[in-house]
């Protein structure tokens, strides 16, 4: 924001050196990048942060000047002179899309004459940077400049009907801009229409078919307060910035609008003549009467910032700042917010600006602060475990982009046929869809190592990934946290690398796999996970056409899990179990079974055959060849048997031997090997 002494000078007295108020401005947060001469003047250019709209208007920086200085702050009255003729007689206002509008005014001036601006009009828009078109534009844009509130002037008589009709465009429509440049319109847009045809992109730039031109004799001045979002989302698609959109982006105060259009109606009057109807034409949703209060507790202000102030001058600070104070206490304050800070919500901001104006430098360095340590979360005990681990196990930790190209996404459809997660206003031209798995962009991490040298990177990540955002579902469903990992290992190590994972966080809980067969997968290596019973994520070997698309050299091994199923099962506490004092005895069983039973299938049926005698199994080993049929395949099985307060016998193990077999041959059609 470039700002002008002289200007700032009618608001508040500069008695002080340039060098002085520009210092204390960036020790109050509106940091100088610089200042120069322009003529007779100066033009100071500050940093105003996005938080701050109400100081992209002159007034703006005056009142923090005022404040920081205890200077009078001196604000134009806006005075006009009306005729008797009522504004609503000759024009009507319709809003359509009060989501997209909140409030809109028009106020009609008959007569003007177009012309140059006089001197001192375009000597103040020269100092900050604006070239001078005619007196009534420069008047639009000297109002935007000294209180942060845009307008508009149309052509009243090239106004279609007479009328304004704001809405959203419909799809296809056209506009040609003031640049002169046509503009294709989608149907999420705000438009300012007459009774034809759009005639302004709300909030970005009026059309070159109702600007002020030297024959306009009757203007209508539009204020009016647009959607944030609305306006930098059109801003974005049509690749159409503006000083106006930069504003209303940022939010504009509503309180001020009427203040806005007088001042601006004021301003023409004086410069181009005319004369002004009575009132305006309003449409749009009334703003209610107050702000929610803030509560101040006075003790809070030391225990934050280190250093005492006086609770009468944090009173005075805030008050001099524009709020109302609502009641007052020995402990506490209550204070209503300016309608220009919408920045000002909690407690914690009233205390920053307490610091802000008392200045930081008054702060010490070496304050001590009451500082109380907390607990972590259940969250962060699992994060901090999945990084522990997968470090350990020799995996790097990448930080990637949430926005993926349409090529990335398609790369691997894990989550079959969900619709994508679109940005479509997104700054990023081609990353402009939300991930919905990790792995592609892990893939052209690995792919970036490659190009530089560094073969079979293997790295992960633990980040969301975003499945349905807006649906009003669940966090954990609409945007799970994930981690992903990928690397070069081979299928059943990696599956091994994550049975340990869980059970390095969850020892009891239950994981199984299923084989599993999608396009992207290496045939027979890739697995669906769950955990408990639910689906909990993937393991598998890529597909070589998947590496061909990633550009990718060596083999890659994949597995993506879902955190909010680990953190269900998370034990946070561990439990001393006695080492048995009594030896096991174990029995190999080598079954022959048909191809299509699974060792899931095997190992559940003799758990539940054994009894409570069977302390584990585990897994022996496979065959197939030439001693079994093509259908068939071997499995061998290994059976632990324990009792905990006796030696068993081995009558015992051979009654649990012969239920696993009988149960294995009923519903396996399993035998034992010869």
């Amino acid at each position: 924001m470039i700002v002008s002494r002289s200007w700032l000078n009618d608001y508040v007295p500069l008695t002080m050196p340039v060098a002085d108020w520009t210092d204390r401005l960036t020790m109050s947060g509106l940091n100088l990048e610089e200042f120069h001469d322009v003529g007779s003047d100066v033009a100071a250019d500050v940093e105003v942060t996005s938080n701050r709209p109400d100081c992209l208007g002159h007034i703006g920086v005056a009142r923090e000047i005022s404040v920081l200085y205890q200077l009078p702050l001196t604000i134009p009255q806006a005075q006009v002179a009306e005729c008797s003729s009522p504004a609503a007689s000759a024009v009507s206002v319709v809003n359509e899309c009060p989501d997209l509008c909140h409030e809109y005014h028009a106020r009609v001036i008959r007569g003007v004459k177009i012309g140059p601006s006089p001197a001192w009009l375009r000597d103040r828009l020269n100092a900050v940077g604006i070239n001078s078109v005619n007196n009534v534009v420069d008047v639009t844009n000297y109002v935007m400049l000294e209180c942060g509130q845009p307008l508009h002037a149309f052509d009243f008589d090239k106004l279609n009907g007479q009328k304004i009709i704001v809405r959203r465009s419909r799809k296809g429509e056209t506009i040609t801009a003031i640049d002169q440049r046509q503009y294709v319109l989608n149907d999420d847009v705000c438009v300012i229409a007459d009774g034809t045809r759009p005639v302004a992109v709300a909030g970005v730039m009026g059309g070159l078919d109702t600007e002020i031109s030297p024959s306009t004799t009757n203007v209508l001045i539009e204020t009016a307060s647009f959607a944030p979002l609305s306006v930098r989302a059109t801003a974005r698609t049509l690749k159409l910035h503006s000083p106006s959109s930069y504003r209303f982006e940022r939010k504009v105060d509503r309180r001020q609008m009427d203040w806005a259009s007088r001042r601006c109606c004021e301003l023409i009057l004086q410069v181009a003549g005319g004369e002004l109807l009575k009132g305006s034409v309003v449409a749009g949703d009334a703003l209610p009467p107050h702000r929610e209060s803030i509560t101040l507790r006075f003790e809070k202000v030391s225990r934050l910032l280190g250093i005492e102030i006086p609770a009468a001058t944090c009173v005075d600070i805030l008050k001099r700042l524009g709020l109302t104070c609502t009641g007052e206490t020995a402990d506490q304050a209550t204070f209503e917010p300016p309608s220009w800070r919408p920045d000002l919500l909690r407690e914690c901001d009233l205390i920053e600006e307490i610091a802000r104006i008392h200045g930081y430098e008054n702060i010490p360095t070496d304050a001590m602060l009451p500082v109380v340590s907390t607990s972590r979360t259940v969250r962060e005990r699992v994060l901090d475990g999945i990084r522990s681990h997968l470090t350990s196990c020799g995996l790097y930790e990448a930080l990637t982009l949430s926005f993926v190209s349409d090529a990335q996404r398609n790369l691997l459809r894990l989550r079959g046929d969900l619709p994508p997660v679109g940005v479509s206003h997104s700054s990023r031209s081609l990353e402009s869809q939300l991930r919905q798995t990790l792995i592609p962009s892990l893939l052209q991490c690995r792919r970036q190592n490659e190009r530089h040298g560094n073969l079979n990177a293997e790295l992960f990540e633990v980040a969301k990934v975003y499945l349905a955002a807006g649906t009003g579902q669940a966090e954990h469903i609409a945007e799970p946290t994930v981690a992903g990992l990928v690397c070069g290992r081979p299928f059943l190590i990696v599956k091994g690398l994550v049975e340990s994972l869980v059970r390095s966080l969850a020892p009891h809980a239950k994981l199984t796999s299923v084989p599993c067969s999608l396009p992207e997968f290496l045939a027979g290596r890739g697995a669906q996970l769950s955990l408990n019973g639910q689906p909990f994520g993937w393991i598998a070997e890529l597909d070589s056409k998947v590496l061909e698309a990633a550009d990718l050299q060596d083999p890659v091994t994949m597995a993506e899990i879902d955190v909010y199923l680990l953190e269900q099962a998370f034990e946070m506490y561990r439990h001393f179990t006695p080492l048995p004092r009594f030896p096991a005895i174990s029995r190999d069983l080598n079954f022959v079974l048909p191809e299509d039973t699974s060792w899931d299938q095997l190992s559940k049926t003799v758990t539940e055959a054994a009894g409570e005698l069977l302390h584990d199994v585990s897994f022996g080993g496979q065959y197939r060849g030439k001693q079994i049929d093509a259908d068939k395949k071997s499995y061998v099985i290994t059976c632990r048997f324990m009792a905990p307060e006796r030696t068993l016998t081995a009558d015992e193990v051979e009654n649990a031997v012969a239920k696993i077999l009988t149960a294995c041959e009923s519903r396996l059609t399993a035998r034992l090997r010869a």
